[in-house]
């Protein structure tokens, strides 16, 4: 069955105008400031005029030249204004079809269909940037083996059954407490600081000196006491903006259990459904961050084969926002069986690995105490705490680290400042290295370096200063080989 080729929904055209401008203003923002510096304002308003015209005209010749035709097993897209492209996608190479919706697409019915498919090119994959609801969902069906997901407008007294079967899939969901919970402990308040700290970077050319100088005169003049009461008011909004964003971004988590894939639906303002393929997950882990880690707290992740080389080799995807840690085993066993988690006797480290974690640490702070305490001595202190807690962080990270090997899985324990517990499966290991150097030897202590995904695109496992007969005992094992 092939359908008639279709166009995406007009609202496209306005949706692909704001992402043109939204990426263009920031590399014209030298312009304007200069122009508006030499009080050229006339060829701003005409340049801005030319510019949004061509955007949208570029948006709309876009739109009419880009059409997509469903087949019973694959989907067609041609696109191109003055070069024609024409792609065709089997749904055997499709990984997983994701579909989102931000306000705009709420509001409209709209939906955003995301195709990604099995390959390492990524122009292979495909984006429908605002097709209709009841369309997206025809594009994720025909495509996907199985139907995947409904929603209330869709059942009928038909489709009754239809329901209840689905629902008799294993599911979890976060409750608003728990994610309120994972809000405030997630430290998202600092990249909220960083992401102020840049756009007041950028707004502080437009603020008039007189009026900067007053505000800066202003604060100087305050006494100790209120700068600290200010600090600490501006970290309470930042740490509740760090909770909103966290609820928006992750309302209504539910994850559903299907015969090959992770079902995964949540937002509140942009709603995103994903799909995780089984076959496509190469190791669980567990993360406890400081925060977290005393209150028994963890996030669970997966790493995915990474479907575009080049890209960052970042390939965490969130499986859970927030657990007990003793929930974990459960929640695996529900929901991932194939990666059994229980607790564990962890092989660490030997004693004479701890000077090694405390040089890496505590070298760079105690360098740079050195030239404090000659030219400076009276700001030592600064430096000197700063060189006591490396010191402290790398002793726990030489308490942390550990492996232990239950059959066909490999877990690893590490911690850089959160706890990070790995599991993965023999079969995901894409390499394994012993590193040693002439203190190794010496020492017969050596580091384990293994990779999931490949050895250049993916991620690295490392357990450095091991026993040698440790990592002996994993070689074997990766190997296959019987001592």
């Amino acid at each position: 069955m092939m359908s008639e080729p279709k166009r995406l929904h007009p609202i496209a055209m306005i949706l692909s105008a704001f992402k043109t401008i939204r990426q263009s203003i920031f590399s014209l923002l030298p312009i304007i400031i200069l122009a508006v510096g030499n009080s050229a304002w006339f060829y701003i308003m005409m340049g801005a005029v030319v510019f949004i015209v061509l955007i949208i005209l570029i948006s709309v010749l876009t739109w009419l030249r880009f059409t997509y035709q469903l087949e019973d097993d694959q989907i067609r897209i041609e696109q191109g204004i003055f070069i024609r492209k024409k792609r065709t996608i089997s749904k055997h190479r499709i990984q997983s079809i994701d579909l989102s919706q931000n306000i705009l697409h709420r509001l409209l019915g709209l939906t955003k269909v995301q195709i990604e498919t099995a390959g390492s090119d990524h122009k292979i994959d495909a984006s429908l940037h605002a097709v209709t609801m009841e369309e997206g969902k025809l594009v994720h069906d025909q495509l996907k083996y199985k139907r995947q997901f409904v929603t209330e407008e869709d059942i009928t007294d038909d489709q009754e059954q239809e329901q209840t079967n689905e629902l008799k899939y294993p599911s979890e969901t976060i409750s608003p407490k728990a994610l309120l919970l994972a809000g405030s402990t997630s430290g998202s308040f600092g990249i909220i600081l960083g992401l102020f700290g840049l756009a007041f970077s950028e707004v502080e050319t437009f603020i008039p000196d007189q009026l900067y100088n007053q505000a800066s005169s202003w604060l100087f003049s305050q006494a100790l006491q209120v700068l600290i009461v200010l600090s600490i008011i501006t970290l309470i909004i930042l740490w509740a903006m760090g909770i909103v964003l966290t609820v928006i971004q992750h309302w209504n988590f539910t994850i559903t259990r299907y015969e090959k894939e992770l079902f995964i639906t949540r937002g509140l303002l942009e709603k995103k459904q994903s799909t995780i393929p089984l076959k496509r997950i190469q190791a669980v882990g567990i993360k406890e961050s400081i925060i977290r880690q005393p209150l028994g707290l963890a996030t669970l992740y997966v790493e995915i084969a990474s479907g575009e080389v080049g890209q960052s080799t970042e390939t965490h995807t969130l499986l859970y926002p927030l657990i007990r840690k003793q929930k974990v085993e459960e929640f695996l066993n529900k929901l991932l069986p194939e990666y059994e988690y229980k607790q564990i006797n962890w092989t660490n480290l030997p004693k004479r690995a701890l000077p090694y974690y405390l040089f890496r640490m505590m070298i760079f702070p105690f360098l740079a105490l050195i030239p404090v305490a000659i030219y400076f001595s009276q700001w030592i202190l600064a430096p000197l705490i700063v060189t006591v807690l490396a010191g402290l962080l790398g002793y726990f990270q030489y308490k942390t680290i550990g492996y232990k090997i239950e059959g066909e899985n490999l877990f690893i324990q590490n911690r850089l400042l959160s706890r990070d517990t790995v599991l993965v499966k023999h079969r995901r290991l894409q390499s394994f290295q012993k590193k040693q150097h002439i203190l190794h030897r010496k020492q017969q202590l050596a580091t384990l370096d293994t990779a999931i995904l490949n050895k250049f695109v993916g991620r690295h496992l490392i357990v450095r200063e091991l026993e040698l007969d440790d990592v002996d005992r994993i070689a074997d094992w990766y190997s296959y080989r019987d001592k």
